[in-house]
């Protein structure tokens, strides 16, 4: 996956801020309204929340969480457990905290912290979860055999990936409305890479590597959510780093074209409900072998 892709601002594991399509900076977008990255995931994050199927008495970690919308999910299910979310982002910590302090729930906790290195509490959890917060692990193999040692016998890993770029439309279409039609093959990315755990055989040697079995891939066929109307699909999009500098490389005639195609190609997925965009994914289970 080229660079193009890479969002504006954010962080989650082992990059300066990518999660889900990873468009925009959680930390400064608003709590409510039409769009936003939790927004963007919901039909997604429905789906992972029954994967996790989170008990009372569990402890849950969670790795790339964000703004903490997934922690503080687990823990209203875990009532009698606890939930910690990790994030490498600073200031996506300080506005999890922000908003748990003010609408709870208290079993959660957040820290700053690197899932790769970060000395967490040997098998503390019962599960680890993550919501497109695992795809730039610099050492996928040495992250999770960290994550598997934090996890109790048997404990379990269930995570939200995407599949391979050329089956998400989110990035098909948007990169052809910038920069032209793809390559028919994908090339190497220069950047961070979000298909990086697309391919099932290459997770299963991962995680296997890593100290995990019974590893189970799971399609989810779900759309991502970009806003009500193409105005603000639009205000959305341009949030992204690609856009930004996809229109810095153009005069201004040609980034006003440029504009116009992406207009154009967010009006043709707009529908009664806003616009949406075809996505595809895993969700990954496995458990602490």
């Amino acid at each position: 996956m080229p660079s193009w892709r890479t969002p504006v601002g954010r962080g989650t594991e082992a990059t300066e801020g990518w999660e889900g399509t990873g468009v925009q900076d959680p930390v400064s977008e608003p709590t409510s309204g039409p769009s936003g990255y939790d927004a963007e995931l919901r039909r997604h994050n429905r789906v992972l929340l029954h994967a996790c199927a989170v008990q009372l008495h569990d402890h849950v970690l969670d790795i790339g969480c964000g703004t903490g919308q997934t922690t503080r999910q687990a823990a209203r299910t875990a009532q009698a457990g606890t939930a910690l979310g990790i994030d490498i982002s600073a200031p996506a910590i300080e506005r999890a905290r922000e908003l748990t302090h003010a609408a709870g729930p208290g079993n959660v906790t957040f820290e700053h912290a690197d899932a790769q290195v970060h000395r967490f509490p040997q098998q503390r959890f019962d599960l680890a979860i993550s919501r497109f917060g695992t795809m730039f692990i610099d050492d996928p193999v040495a992250a999770f055999a960290n994550i598997r040692r934090a996890l109790r016998p048997a404990g379990r890993l269930v995570m939200m990936v995407w599949q391979p770029q050329e089956r998400n439309e989110w990035n098909t279409a948007i990169h052809q409305a910038l920069t032209g039609p793809p390559p028919p093959v994908a090339t190497a990315s220069a950047g961070p890479d979000p298909f990086s755990l697309a391919d099932p055989p290459t997770v299963t040697q991962i995680l296997a590597a890593a100290g995990f079995a019974d590893i189970t891939f799971t399609d989810v066929h779900e759309p991502v959510y970009y806003g009500p109307d193409v105005a603000a699909a639009l205000d959305w999009v341009q949030g992204f780093t690609c856009t930004n500098e996809a229109l810095e490389r153009l005069d201004s005639a040609e980034a006003s074209r440029t504009v116009g195609r992406l207009r154009k190609t967010l009006a043709t997925h707009l529908s009664d409900d806003g616009v949406w965009f075809n996505s595809r994914a895993w969700i990954i289970n496995a458990r602490r072998h």
